[in-house]
Protein backbone atom coordinates (compact mmCIF):
# COMPACT_ATOMS: atom_id res chain seq x y z
CA UNK A 1 0.00 0.00 0.00
CA UNK A 2 1.10 3.65 -0.65
CA UNK A 3 -0.34 6.78 0.60
CA UNK A 4 -1.33 8.80 -2.86
CA UNK A 5 -1.58 12.48 -0.84
CA UNK A 6 1.28 13.22 1.84
CA UNK A 7 1.02 17.12 1.52
CA UNK A 8 -2.06 18.86 3.33
CA UNK A 9 -2.69 20.57 -0.11
CA UNK A 10 -3.68 17.40 -1.23
CA UNK A 11 -5.45 15.81 1.04
CA UNK A 12 -8.49 15.61 -1.54
CA UNK A 13 -11.68 16.99 0.01
CA UNK A 14 -10.09 16.02 3.43
CA UNK A 15 -9.36 12.28 2.72
CA UNK A 16 -6.71 10.21 2.46
CA UNK A 17 -6.05 8.32 -0.95
CA UNK A 18 -4.44 5.32 -0.36
CA UNK A 19 -3.50 2.52 -3.51
CA UNK A 20 -3.13 -1.13 -3.66
CA UNK A 21 0.71 -2.00 -4.86
CA UNK A 22 -0.89 -5.30 -5.87
CA UNK A 23 -3.98 -4.25 -7.70
CA UNK A 24 -3.90 -0.46 -8.53
CA UNK A 25 -7.32 0.06 -6.68
CA UNK A 26 -7.30 3.13 -4.67
CA UNK A 27 -9.54 3.99 -1.96
CA UNK A 28 -10.33 6.35 0.92
CA UNK A 29 -9.15 5.15 4.45
CA UNK A 30 -11.48 4.01 6.75
CA UNK A 31 -11.44 7.01 9.33
CA UNK A 32 -12.94 9.25 5.91
CA UNK A 33 -15.73 7.63 5.59
CA UNK A 34 -19.37 8.39 5.66
CA UNK A 35 -21.33 6.64 8.19
CA UNK A 36 -24.45 4.34 6.61
CA UNK A 37 -27.59 6.98 7.46
CA UNK A 38 -25.51 10.14 5.82
CA UNK A 39 -24.36 7.94 2.45
CA UNK A 40 -28.00 6.79 2.34
CA UNK A 41 -29.29 10.80 2.63
CA UNK A 42 -27.04 11.43 -0.26
CA UNK A 43 -28.73 8.42 -2.18
CA UNK A 44 -31.75 9.93 -1.97
CA UNK A 45 -31.27 13.21 -3.28
CA UNK A 46 -30.64 11.13 -6.41
CA UNK A 47 -33.24 11.87 -9.31
CA UNK A 48 -32.57 8.61 -11.41
CA UNK A 49 -35.96 6.89 -12.46
CA UNK A 50 -37.58 5.16 -15.44
CA UNK A 51 -39.12 8.20 -16.76
CA UNK A 52 -35.40 9.77 -16.85
CA UNK A 53 -34.99 9.56 -20.39
CA UNK A 54 -31.02 10.80 -20.15
CA UNK A 55 -30.98 8.45 -17.25
CA UNK A 56 -31.88 5.57 -19.71
CA UNK A 57 -29.37 6.86 -22.26
CA UNK A 58 -26.61 6.42 -19.45
CA UNK A 59 -27.90 2.88 -18.80
CA UNK A 60 -27.94 1.47 -22.48
CA UNK A 61 -24.17 -0.32 -22.72
CA UNK A 62 -25.28 -2.31 -19.78
CA UNK A 63 -28.27 -3.41 -21.68
CA UNK A 64 -26.45 -4.02 -24.77
CA UNK A 65 -24.19 -6.40 -23.41
CA UNK A 66 -26.57 -8.47 -22.10
CA UNK A 67 -28.79 -8.48 -25.36
CA UNK A 68 -25.56 -9.24 -26.34
CA UNK A 69 -24.09 -12.00 -24.91
CA UNK A 70 -27.65 -13.47 -23.83
CA UNK A 71 -30.56 -15.25 -25.10
CA UNK A 72 -34.25 -13.38 -24.50
CA UNK A 73 -35.51 -14.95 -20.77
CA UNK A 74 -32.37 -15.42 -19.32
CA UNK A 75 -32.42 -14.11 -15.85
CA UNK A 76 -30.27 -11.52 -14.08
CA UNK A 77 -29.73 -9.22 -11.20
CA UNK A 78 -29.22 -5.76 -10.71
CA UNK A 79 -26.88 -5.43 -8.23
CA UNK A 80 -27.21 -1.94 -6.45
CA UNK A 81 -30.61 -0.85 -8.03
CA UNK A 82 -31.03 2.73 -5.93
CA UNK A 83 -33.87 4.28 -5.11
CA UNK A 84 -34.97 4.52 -8.30
CA UNK A 85 -34.71 1.20 -10.00
CA UNK A 86 -34.24 1.33 -13.59
CA UNK A 87 -32.25 -0.76 -15.80
CA UNK A 88 -34.34 -4.04 -14.70
CA UNK A 89 -37.19 -2.13 -15.99
CA UNK A 90 -35.37 -1.30 -19.64
CA UNK A 91 -34.11 -5.54 -18.58
CA UNK A 92 -37.65 -6.23 -18.43
CA UNK A 93 -38.31 -4.49 -21.22
CA UNK A 94 -36.36 -6.12 -23.69
CA UNK A 95 -37.54 -9.86 -22.43
CA UNK A 96 -34.91 -10.48 -19.39
CA UNK A 97 -36.12 -11.06 -16.25
CA UNK A 98 -34.35 -9.29 -13.53
CA UNK A 99 -34.59 -9.41 -9.91
CA UNK A 100 -32.86 -6.19 -7.73
CA UNK A 101 -31.12 -5.54 -4.83
CA UNK A 102 -29.85 -2.69 -2.85
CA UNK A 103 -28.62 -2.38 0.39
CA UNK A 104 -31.06 0.98 1.20
CA UNK A 105 -33.50 0.07 -0.80
CA UNK A 106 -34.02 -3.28 -1.89
CA UNK A 107 -32.19 -5.74 0.57
CA UNK A 108 -33.83 -8.62 -0.92
CA UNK A 109 -31.52 -11.02 0.94
CA UNK A 110 -34.07 -14.21 -0.72
CA UNK A 111 -31.54 -12.95 -4.31
CA UNK A 112 -28.28 -14.32 -2.56
CA UNK A 113 -30.22 -17.86 -2.78
CA UNK A 114 -30.97 -17.99 -6.64
CA UNK A 115 -28.03 -18.25 -9.19
CA UNK A 116 -28.52 -16.02 -12.22
CA UNK A 117 -27.51 -16.28 -15.70
CA UNK A 118 -25.85 -12.04 -15.49
CA UNK A 119 -25.45 -9.67 -13.02
CA UNK A 120 -25.49 -5.96 -13.52
CA UNK A 121 -23.62 -2.96 -11.39
CA UNK A 122 -23.91 0.35 -12.56
CA UNK A 123 -22.50 3.22 -10.87
CA UNK A 124 -22.14 0.66 -7.84
CA UNK A 125 -18.82 -0.58 -7.64
CA UNK A 126 -16.99 2.70 -6.72
CA UNK A 127 -19.25 2.79 -3.62
CA UNK A 128 -18.34 -0.54 -1.75
CA UNK A 129 -16.31 -0.49 1.28
CA UNK A 130 -15.39 -4.03 0.73
CA UNK A 131 -14.99 -4.69 -3.19
CA UNK A 132 -13.25 -8.04 -3.07
CA UNK A 133 -16.20 -9.79 -0.55
CA UNK A 134 -19.17 -8.50 -2.70
CA UNK A 135 -17.22 -9.93 -5.67
CA UNK A 136 -17.63 -13.02 -4.29
CA UNK A 137 -20.95 -12.80 -2.96
CA UNK A 138 -22.45 -11.97 -6.52
CA UNK A 139 -19.92 -14.65 -7.91
CA UNK A 140 -21.38 -17.75 -5.87
CA UNK A 141 -25.01 -16.55 -7.43
CA UNK A 142 -24.02 -16.21 -10.47
CA UNK A 143 -24.13 -19.56 -12.97
CA UNK A 144 -20.91 -20.90 -14.36
CA UNK A 145 -20.54 -19.06 -17.77
CA UNK A 146 -22.65 -16.26 -16.30
CA UNK A 147 -21.89 -12.62 -17.31
CA UNK A 148 -20.66 -9.94 -14.53
CA UNK A 149 -21.01 -6.60 -16.17
CA UNK A 150 -20.07 -3.77 -14.22
CA UNK A 151 -20.35 -0.17 -14.93
CA UNK A 152 -17.61 2.51 -13.60
CA UNK A 153 -15.67 5.28 -14.10
CA UNK A 154 -12.13 3.97 -14.21
CA UNK A 155 -8.78 6.03 -13.48
CA UNK A 156 -6.45 5.80 -16.38
CA UNK A 157 -3.12 6.84 -16.67
CA UNK A 158 -3.67 10.30 -18.76
CA UNK A 159 -5.89 11.73 -15.81
CA UNK A 160 -4.12 13.25 -12.84
CA UNK A 161 -5.71 12.17 -9.75
CA UNK A 162 -5.46 15.28 -7.75
CA UNK A 163 -7.62 17.19 -10.87
CA UNK A 164 -9.63 14.27 -11.45
CA UNK A 165 -13.81 15.48 -10.48
CA UNK A 166 -14.94 11.75 -10.00
CA UNK A 167 -13.27 11.11 -6.61
CA UNK A 168 -14.80 14.38 -4.90
CA UNK A 169 -18.00 12.76 -4.26
CA UNK A 170 -18.62 12.17 -0.69
CA UNK A 171 -19.35 8.58 -1.38
CA UNK A 172 -17.00 6.99 -4.00
CA UNK A 173 -14.32 5.22 -2.22
CA UNK A 174 -12.71 3.17 -4.65
CA UNK A 175 -11.25 3.54 -7.70
CA UNK A 176 -10.15 1.36 -9.93
CA UNK A 177 -8.13 0.73 -13.22
CA UNK A 178 -7.76 -1.60 -15.64
CA UNK A 179 -5.13 -3.72 -14.15
CA UNK A 180 -7.35 -3.41 -11.06
CA UNK A 181 -9.77 -5.85 -13.11
CA UNK A 182 -7.35 -7.88 -14.83
CA UNK A 183 -6.31 -8.57 -10.98
CA UNK A 184 -10.14 -9.49 -10.29
CA UNK A 185 -10.78 -11.53 -12.75
CA UNK A 186 -7.75 -13.80 -12.27
CA UNK A 187 -8.37 -13.65 -8.27
CA UNK A 188 -11.38 -14.95 -9.45
CA UNK A 189 -10.55 -16.75 -12.30
CA UNK A 190 -12.51 -15.20 -14.63
CA UNK A 191 -12.53 -14.50 -18.23
CA UNK A 192 -12.16 -10.91 -18.65
CA UNK A 193 -14.39 -10.16 -21.81
CA UNK A 194 -13.94 -6.46 -22.56
CA UNK A 195 -13.26 -3.37 -20.87
CA UNK A 196 -14.75 -0.39 -22.75
CA UNK A 197 -15.11 2.99 -21.86
CA UNK A 198 -16.93 2.55 -18.55
CA UNK A 199 -18.39 -1.10 -18.79
CA UNK A 200 -16.33 -3.67 -17.40
CA UNK A 201 -17.54 -7.63 -18.66
CA UNK A 202 -16.59 -10.39 -17.07
CA UNK A 203 -18.03 -14.06 -17.49
CA UNK A 204 -17.69 -16.93 -14.89
CA UNK A 205 -15.19 -20.15 -15.61
CA UNK A 206 -15.72 -23.43 -14.76
CA UNK A 207 -12.88 -22.61 -12.73
CA UNK A 208 -14.38 -20.16 -10.98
Amino acid sequence: MRLMATDPQVALKHREYWQCSECALVFVAPQFLLDKAKEKAIYELHENSPEDEGYRHFLRPALAVVKRHLPPRAVGLDFGSGPGPTLSLMLQEAGFACDIFDPFFAPHSEVWQKQYDFITSTEVFEHLERPTEVMGALLNTLKSNGYLIVMTTLWRQQRNFLDWSYKNDPTHIVFYREETFQWLAKHFSLALESIQGNVVVMRKTSES
